[in-house]
C-alpha cells in the first residue's frame, strides 16, 4: 500500500481509503468489523463516514449507525491510533438528519459531539461538510445547475461561521483537520480566502465524485486542487457499481445497491450502462478486473490523494484494495481514453 501527504496537514493516508456507507443497513456490525480488519491488514489507515450513514437505504432509524459500527470496533480492539478517521456533517435539506437544518457554528457543535458519541473516540481527524448549504451540482444536478439564486455574501458570511466553530473545536481537540465534499471550485476558493483572512482551519481535502464514467473534476476543481493542495477523495469510483458489469443488460442481482437503491442516484440508465460495458471490455481485453481498472484509473490523477472503495463482501473488498497495485500500461490508458472521448459524460 502507498501513503500520500493528506493536503497540508502532515498526515500520510492509504491511497485505498475504506467507505462504510453499507453498514447498518446491507452490512450488519459483524461484516463492518471483518471489513476493517481485513483492510488494515492490507495497509488502509484511512476509513471515511458520515452522520447520515448508511445510505442503503437512506433511512431515519438508521442514521448514525455506521459511526456505531466503527465505534464498537475501536472498543473491541483499541485501534483507534492506526486509522486516520474521517467524518461528516450533513448539509442543509435532508430531513432525516437533525430536520433537514443547515450547517451553522450551532449545528456543528450539537453534530460534532454526536458524532464523537457514536465512534467511541475523542476526536475525528478529518471531519467534513459533507454537502454546501446553498446546494450542489453533485448527485446528478448538473444537468439543471442553476447559482443565480445564491446570494455570496450570505455564503460567505455562513463559510465564515462555520470555520470560525470548526477553530475551536480544533483548539478544543475534538477534531484535527477540515474538508470539504460536493463542493465547487468557487466554494474551495472561498473556503481557502476566508480561512486565510481569519486564520481558522484551512481544507485539506474534498470529497467529490469521480470515475471513469464521471470526470468533471478533470477541470477547473482539478486546477483548483493541485495548486491549492486540496486533493481529491474520490468517491463512486465504480459509478455505484456500474463499472464492475453486474448490471449489463438489464440485470439487477438480488442484494445488490441497484436493488436497493432504485436508479442508483441517477446513474442507471440504458446509455450508462453501455458505456459501463465498454469499459469493461477494456479491462478484459488487458486481463484485468472490471472494478480494479477503474480503482487503478483513479489512482493515476494528479490531483487524487485517495480513492474511496465501497464493498459488501470480504472478496470484493480485496479486489478493490488490490488495485492499488495495478500499474495501467499505455496501451490501457490508451483505450481509457478512447472511449473517454466518444462518451465525455455519460452520466
Amino acid at each position: 500500500m502507498k501513503y500520500r501527504p493528506l493536503g497540508r496537514t502532515g498526515l500520510s493516508v492509504s491511497e485505498i481509503c475504506l467507505g462504510t456507507m453499507t453498514w447498518g443497513s446491507q452490512n450488519s456490525e459483524a461484516e463492518g468489523h471483518a471489513q476493517m480488519d481485513l483492510a488494515t491488514e492490507l495497509g488502509v489507515n484511512f476509513f471515511d463516514a458520515a452522520e447520515m450513514y448508511p445510505t442503503t437505504p437512506l433511512a431515519a432509524e438508521t442514521v448514525g449507525r455506521t459511526e456505531e459500527i466503527i465505534g464498537s470496533w475501536f472498543a473491541a480492539n483499541g485501534r483507534r491510533d492506526d486509522v486516520v478517521l474521517a467524518s461528516k456533517i450533513t448539509g442543509a435539506g435532508n430531513d432525516k438528519v437533525r430536520g433537514g437544518e443547515p450547517i451553522t457554528a450551532d449545528s456543528v457543535r450539537r453534530a460534532l459531539d454526536a458524532s464523537l458519541k457514536r465512534l467511541k473516540t475523542d476526536h475525528i481527524d478529518l471531519y467534513q461538510l459533507h454537502w454546501p448549504n446553498r446546494g450542489s451540482y453533485h448527485f446528478r444536478q448538473n444537468w439543471t445547475y442553476d447559482p443565480s439564486g445564491q446570494k455570496p455574501d450570505a455564503v460567505k458570511a455562513n463559510i465564515a461561521e462555520v470555520l470560525h466553530e470548526l477553530g475551536e473545536q480544533v483548539k478544543a481537540g475534538k477534531i484535527r483537520h477540515v474538508g470539504l465534499s460536493n463542493e465547487s471550485a468557487w466554494g474551495v476558493m472561498q473556503f481557502a480566502a476566508i480561512a486565510e483572512r481569519d486564520g481558522t482551519p484551512r481544507v485539506a481535502s474534498i470529497q467529490n465524485e469521480y470515475s471513469l464514467m464521471h470526470r468533471i473534476f478533470d477541470l477547473d476543481l482539478a486546477e483548483t486542487a493541485i495548486n491549492e493542495q486540496v486533493g481529491l477523495l474520490a468517491y463512486s469510483p465504480l459509478a455505484a457499481g456500474l463499472l464492475t458489469g453486474k448490471y449489463t443488460a438489464g440485470a439487477i442481482p438480488p442484494g445488490s445497491r441497484g436493488a436497493i437503491n432504485k436508479g442508483l442516484g441517477g446513474r442507471h440508465t440504458e446509455y450508462a450502462v453501455s458505456v459501463a460495458d465498454e469499459y469493461c471490455e477494456v479491462a478484459r481485453k488487458h486481463g484485468l478486473d472490471p472494478a480494479a481498472i477503474a480503482i487503478a484509473f483513479g489512482l493515476t490523477r494528479p490531483f487524487m490523494t485517495a480513492v474511496i472503495i465501497g464493498a459488501t463482501d470480504l472478496d470484493q473488498l480485496k479486489t478493490n484494495i488490490g488495485a492499488a497495485e495495478i500499474d495501467l500500461s499505455d496501451a490501457v490508458m490508451a483505450d481509457i481514453a478512447a472511449v473517454y472521448r466518444r462518451h465525455p459524460l455519460p452520466l
